[in-house]
């Protein structure tokens, strides 16, 4: 896939705006986890770290990061799409903005409501963006690559770099707890369900499907 492909077909327009409210939604969603403070998605912890460490704003950590793991692709041979570069982008800036907006929440109450908000509007986000098929997101790329080079399952290899980027986060001081937990029971089945709800049908492309196991059965996130 390059940058280029997929800019073709009569749902062009429906596809474009798909990929770009997606990923602007991504970005407020996990702005929202941040607000709560109750725990973030894996790579929101990482982000969050990164930003305690350097001073930064979490939205650009979030693009540096995913402009460094791009990079990681050229060794392994993956070639970005349209929604690959747009993606390191659009999500720091939608969540710096959506910072920007929303104050952090007081009592517990809201904390929750923040949290269960902005993990609903993640898997919806997600399900847009994947369905608009521009290509993977930077971190689910190196995933695929990194599948396709070992030859290890896309379980094990998502699970790794998973694991290794949490970790890495936590101990940089990013948010992990109940939030991170129910982010990733959750995800899985509500991308599932968005996406199905948000495909766009073309004449020359089968039947997308999200679920965990092979190649062709893999939540590709942002």
């Amino acid at each position: 896939m390059s940058i280029a492909s997929g800019l073709r077909g009569r749902h062009l327009p429906r596809r474009l705006t798909q990929l770009y409210v997606g990923l602007a939604l991504y970005g407020a969603s996990s702005a929202l986890l941040v607000r709560g403070g109750l725990g973030l998605e894996p790579w929101g912890v990482l982000h969050q770290g990164l930003a305690e460490r350097t001073g930064l704003t979490i939205g650009t950590v979030s693009i540096v990061v995913g402009a460094v793991v791009l990079l990681l692709w050229i060794p392994i041979r993956q070639k970005p799409g349209l929604g690959t570069v747009s993606n390191v982008f659009v999500i720091g800036v939608a969540m710096d903005a959506t910072l920007a907006l929303v104050p952090d929440a007081q009592g517990l109450p809201l904390r929750i409501a923040l949290m269960l908000l902005g993990i609903v509007l993640n898997g919806l986000a997600t399900g847009l963006y994947i369905a608009a098929r521009f290509g993977p997101g930077p971190r689910d790329g190196l995933m695929t690559g990194l599948h396709r080079l070992t030859g290890r399952s896309i379980r094990l290899v998502r699970t790794a770099i998973e694991v290794a980027v949490v970790v890495s986060g936590f101990l940089l001081g990013g948010s992990l707890g109940v939030g991170t937990v129910l982010y990733a029971l959750s995800i899985g089945p509500l991308a599932q369900f968005f996406l199905r709800y948000f495909a766009v049908a073309e004449p020359d492309a089968g039947s997308t499907v999200v679920a965990s196991g092979t190649p062709k059965q893999v939540i590709l996130r942002p």
